[in-house]
Order: C-alpha cells, then structure tokens, then sequence
C-alpha cells in the first residue's frame, strides 16, 4: 500500500496559488514534500491541481520501478473535504471546473487496484507538508 499526502491553496480566492504533496509506502518514510507553483486560482482549484500532480508522480514513480500500479492499494490523505468526498463520489460536483478535475482524478485513479479515501485535519497536512 502507498500513501499519497496532498494540499493546495491560493492567496486571496482566487489569487496566487500552491500545493504540495508526498508520497511513499505506508509503512515506510514518505518522500520529500513537492512543492508547486501554480499560477493563479481558487483554494479549491489548486487542492484538485495539486491532487492531480501528486497522481501523476505517483504513477511515474511506480512504472520507473517496473510495478503494476494495478497491483497497488493507494490511500489518499488531505484536508480538502470538497476534493475528498467528490472524487470517492459522496458528493456532487456542481460546478463544471470541479466537475473536469474529479474526472481527471479519477480517471488516474482508475489505474490502481484500489483507492482508499482519508480526510485528515489540516494541522496534520501541514506537519507533513511543511506549509
């Protein structure tokens, strides 16, 4: 199992935005935070961004390691209820920006053999995320 860690936010709504992310096994040490420049957007926008990226590099990741990500149990951990309960499907996506970054994180999700769903409170993003 890995464990994917993701938050994103914007200075003013919208405004400047950020994110940062990181990844590793559960029961090991998950890799250094990766930090994102987004350019300009809403808190919700660059949380999904910054989900999507972190998919992305996960999914790299394991190819370059020659592992099926289609053998592989993914938990996704952030403070975003929005994102969290959009894409596990709890909750609708009204909005047609939200509704094309669920479908793209779903559509990376898809790859995995399972997708597990943690809503966790910020305090613990940042300790792990450092911002």
């Amino acid at each position: 199992m890995y464990v994917l860690v993701f938050d994103g936010g914007s200075q003013g709504n919208p405004g400047p935005a950020y994110g940062s992310f990181r990844f590793g096994p559960k029961r090991g040490k998950l890799g250094n935070p990766q930090r994102l420049d987004l350019g300009q957007g809403t808190n919700n926008e660059a949380e999904y961004a910054t989900l999507i990226a972190g998919l992305q590099a996960v999914l790299a990741y394991l190819r370059g390691r020659k592992t099926r990500p289609s053998t592989v149990t993914l938990e996704i951990r952030g403070d975003s209820q929005l994102v969290i309960r959009q894409v596990e499907g709890a909750w609708k996506a009204r909005d047609a920006r939200m509704r094309d970054f669920r479908d793209e994180a779903r559509s990376l999700l898809g790859a995995f053999a399972a997708v597990r769903y943690t809503h966790q409170p910020r305090s613990r993003s940042v300790s792990l995320l450092g911002h």
